[in-house]
């Protein structure tokens, strides 16, 4: 094992891994170009648009996400409320696009997806963003629903948060085709 990796590492990693796998392909597929965007890693129209609604998609969630840099040099330290407002304001907006999307359907996918946009000092504020933005009169009300009763009474109600920073962030990954996988004779 390398010396960066030490072995609680390394059971986090899968730990997350494992998360990420559980939530249903569309979901995996939305984080991932979330991601891109959020972290400016590829050309996010060029592989996720597959028609005009989603390239339009792509197109606002870029516009919007350009806030994230700011956002995480906001994150409030503590509970000041003079802190929170200035953070807490734009990131429900954020939330409430992202949710309106229809892809995030849990909070666990959606703090899955903003721990990495933001980083672990986040964790305290996601309930409190999560439940603002799933209250939104914009989203159907059977959505509305749904999201708020995917928080649980624990993420809800935490009294602490780990600060250890999110170690994997998914990437799209190219299919293989079978017939050019063949092993020599």
């Amino acid at each position: 094992m390398g010396a960066k990796m030490r072995p609680a590492e390394g059971a986090m990693t899968l730990s997350e891994m494992k998360e990420f796998a559980g939530f249903p392909s569309s979901t995996q597929r939305y984080i991932r170009r979330s991601l891109d965007i959020g972290l400016d890693r590829d050309d996010a129209m060029a592989r996720w648009s597959r028609d005009v609604v989603e390239a339009a998609s792509i197109r606002a969630q870029a516009r919007l996400y350009r806030s994230l840099p700011e956002l995480r040099q906001m994150v409030p330290d503590d509970s000041d409320l003079g802190a929170v407002a200035p953070f807490l304001a734009p990131l429900i907006t954020l939330v409430g696009f992202d949710l309106g999307q229809g892809r995030l359907t849990t909070f666990s996918a959606f703090r899955f997806l903003y721990e990495r946009l933001i980083g672990a000092e986040s964790r305290p504020w996601l309930p409190s963003a999560f439940c603002a933005a799933a209250a939104l009169p914009h989203l159907h009300p059977e959505l509305r629903r749904k999201l708020l009763q995917s928080i649980s009474e624990a993420a809800a109600t935490a009294s602490g948060w780990s600060n250890r920073q999110p170690a994997f962030f998914p990437h799209w990954v190219e299919k293989v085709d079978n017939g050019s996988a063949a092993l020599p004779n």
